[in-house]
């Protein structure tokens, strides 16, 4: 379903449900609060979990509006988490401030207020209007644009109605600690010895002695930035053949070279902007967009770049001086088979290691490998890669479980580290272990434990010395001989399933442009929806692409639950005949529903891109 008409949604009266999260509220001194005490302000809720690289956008995008309206504008992030990890207190006061959020946090691990606003994605914003009414709905990344209009509409209308309320909001900056280290990222051993760490929250990179303790410089300001100074929280690092680093420097969307003799930074792919679909996926490196790079690897003569933001492989040949996708659909999930068609889900560590190249797909749980497939013999077809799934099933079975890999199971790994005996280590962050895979044996076993979100790790001599993130340090640990044994656990995705009829489904994606704006039909439909679903065999009719943003879908009469994966994109442009290059803005979102068919469900599935469902 889609209105290109200007918003007259926004006018509907809905009355915004109450707050309620058991882990109480970050970065308001210990005051807990209620709508009521929030009346005269515009409140918009973030719906977010830290481990969602569209969430960590969309706390980006909100950065400027936040900054420009504070006196009128209170963003409250409502936590609600997905894996079992991200529902700790502790956790979520570490990635408040790992990723600088500067607003109120409410933390609801049992989804509470999650439900009683009816939401079914991360990330998604909710407009509350100066009377405590819902004005405004949007689901994924794309919309500061359409908040920013709405915004300056809702000022100027209760300011009007004297039902505005200007003033310093609840936000209360918590006590900075001093570390050497704030949320480190990544590690690398350089060729005289040193450790060169990626200091995430700071932004800067940190050379540590041979001890892993001793700093002995810091690389950039430390402010977050784009100059020959700064990084905006680096992540990934890797050697060049010619003795430079590559950085993943992720939230500036672009890689970075540090010369450790010199001292120079230099940018060598990326424009400091984000990808957004549609945008080119090759050509000159510095003219390409690309999407929150998390780690990058020296493999097959060129870097490849494990790019979270588009759940995707890419790589950068300095050879040529240009960048190319080189794995992966955008399409989130779990998909093996040839490179070009492979589905990922937030890709965020990467090692190589002889024919393959190791991959930590974080959102899966999985580790997953590259390796050449057999080439064609097509004139100019160049190098064929396959991909292929070692352990994980998917995006919602997560835990801790040794054994035959087809069983075993990993929470949100970061990091993978090739060893020398052919195995592979994997920084199992959400389960705070590092745990080992033996391609041998297909074998997983638990190597280490009460490591606080390992994010990545690296062999010196016969030691591994592994990031501890949430306890801003490196950890040398001696490599053991024999696992660790450690209680199974396994866990599922804690979301409601919503119910569903049997037979025929219709699903329409809202879609309500901003105003002053329509959608963008200038060369072709402006709209694109992609269906699948786990099992595939949920879906009789109604899977694959299309242009329209409605769909009727028939489900399978002998399957009674799965997963609907929905992915939504909108082009919209300001509806201005006399400018012949409008601005325009990209609306996207994926959507995982998990679905119960039953004789009293639902035959419509309403998912809000933006605007309000009627």
């Amino acid at each position: 379903m889609t209105d290109a008409t200007p918003a007259p949604a926004r006018r509907a009266r809905v009355r915004a449900p109450e707050l309620i999260g058991k882990g109480g509220w970050l970065n308001t001194g210990d005051t807990s609060y209620t709508l009521a005490d929030l009346r005269g302000r515009i409140v918009i809720l973030d719906f977010w979990t830290f481990c969602c690289i569209n969430c960590l956008h969309v706390l980006d995008e909100l950065r400027e509006l936040e900054e420009k309206h504070r006196d009128t504008v209170v963003i409250i992030g409502v936590h609600s988490p997905k894996f079992v990890h991200e529902a700790e207190h502790q956790a979520v006061a570490d990635a408040v401030e790992r990723y600088e959020v500067h607003h109120p946090v409410l933390d609801d691990p049992e989804l509470a207020t999650w439900k009683q606003y009816a939401v079914r994605a991360w990330p998604t914003l909710v407009v509350i209007d100066p009377e405590g009414y819902i004005v405004a709905q949007h689901a994924g990344e794309g919309h500061a644009h359409a908040l920013a209009k709405l915004v300056e509409e809702l000022e100027a209308e209760h300011a009007a109605k004297g039902t505005l309320r200007r003033g310093d909001g609840p936000y209360v900056p918590p006590e900075p600690v001093a570390t050497d280290l704030r949320f480190p990222g990544k590690v690398l051993e350089l060729p005289g010895g040193h450790l060169l760490v990626s200091d995430s929250t700071r932004h800067q990179l940190v050379e540590l002695d041979a001890d892993a303790e001793t700093v002995v410089r810091r690389v950039g300001s430390g402010q977050r930035g784009f100059g020959p100074d700064a990084f905006s929280e680096p992540q990934g690092l890797a050697l060049l053949p010619d003795g430079r680093v590559i950085v993943a420097d992720t939230v500036n969307h672009a890689l970075r070279t540090y010369d450790p003799v010199s001292g120079a930074i230099e940018t060598v792919a990326g424009t400091g902007g984000q990808w957004w679909q549609g945008a080119p996926t090759s050509g000159p490196a510095l003219e390409v967009a690309l999407s929150s790079p998390w780690d990058v690897a020296w493999w097959a003569d060129r870097v490849w770049i494990a790019m979270a933001g588009v759940h995707q492989l890419w790589t950068y040949d300095p050879a040529t001086g240009t960048v190319e996708a080189a794995a992966g659909t955008t399409n989130e999930g779990l998909v093996d088979g040839d490179a070009a068609e492979a589905w990922f889900a937030q890709p965020s560590g990467l090692a190589a290691a002889g024919d393959r190249l190791w991959i930590a797909d974080s959102e899966t749980s999985a580790l997953r490998y590259v390796e050449r497939g057999t080439d064609t013999g097509t004139e100019g077809d160049g190098d064929r890669f396959v991909i292929r799934t070692a352990v994980g099933t998917g995006l919602f079975d997560f835990g801790h479980r040794d054994g035959p890999a087809a069983q075993a199971l990993l929470q949100h790994p970061l990091g993978v580290t090739a060893l020398p005996d052919g195995s592979v280590a994997v920084c199992d962050t959400y389960n705070h272990a590092l745990r080992r895979y033996d391609p041998a044996t297909g074998e997983v076993t638990t190597l280490a434990t009460d490591l606080r979100e390992p994010s990545d790790a690296v062999l010196v001599g016969e030691d591994i010395v592994v990031v501890e993130s949430a306890r801003h340090r490196l950890t040398r640990l001696r490599l053991p001989e024999e696992a660790v044994r450690v209680e199974s656990v396994a866990h599922r995705t804690r979301r409601a399933a919503t119910e569903v009829a049997p037979g025929a489904l219709r699903l329409d994606i809202v879609f309500t442009a901003p105003t002053g704006q329509k959608l963008d039909t200038r060369y072709g439909p402006s709209t694109r929806l992609l269906v699948s679903a786990t099992p595939p065999e949920l879906l009789l009719e109604g899977a694959g692409a299309g242009t329209d943003l409605g769909r009727d879908l028939v489900l399978a009469p002998d399957v009674t639950e799965g997963v609907l994966h929905v992915s939504a994109m909108a082009a919209s442009c300001d509806d201005d005949p006399l400018n012949e290059y409008p601005a325009c803005h990209v609306h996207q979102q994926d959507w995982g529903v998990p679905l119960v068919v039953g004789d009293t469900g639902t035959s419509r599935l309403g998912l809000v891109l933006a605007g309000l469902d009627a």
